[in-house]
């Protein structure tokens, strides 16, 4: 059985609780691991630190990355994900606060799947998170493994 999980890599327990409310509101109910800072990200990807013995092979369907995040930063996640070839293939959604034009530019720039700004109204982000869930882990295809 192929893996369903999603990463969620957000250092807001706040955005963590939002996030996680709205894919439940929205019916989503594969599984969501939590990553509160890149480093265990990037741990958790790679079955590495405190992930150590994980099956890596076991990977995220998709991923949903804020970008300013503490230990390791937003940017050096997605960068390190879209150099692996392990990895590169898992769609990676930025879901960020930020507002700035050469954010967006350079997410895209590092295979970005897709950048989306955190709506500030709680139902227009049940709203979005529900699309992504839908979009990313429902209608889109992707190639297996």
């Amino acid at each position: 059985m192929k893996n369903q999980s999603i990463l969620l890599v957000e250092d807001n327990p706040d955005d963590v609780m939002l996030t996680l409310r709205a894919l439940k509101k929205g019916h989503v109910i594969n599984e969501v691991i939590v990553a509160e800072d890149g480093a265990k990200a990037l741990d958790y990807l790679f079955g590495k630190g405190e992930f150590e013995g994980r099956d890596a092979s076991e990977r995220p369907k998709l991923i949903l990355l804020d970008l300013k995040l503490p230990k390791v930063g937003g940017f050096e996640v997605l960068e390190a994900v879209k150099k692996d070839p392990n990895l590169k293939r898992i769609p990676v959604v930025i879901l960020t606060s930020s507002r700035q034009e050469e954010d967006i530019v350079r997410g895209y720039d590092l295979g970005a799947n897709s950048y989306i700004r955190k709506p500030v109204n709680f139902d227009t982000f049940i709203e979005t998170v529900t699309q992504i869930g839908m979009y990313w882990l429902l209608t889109n295809e992707a190639p297996e493994g």
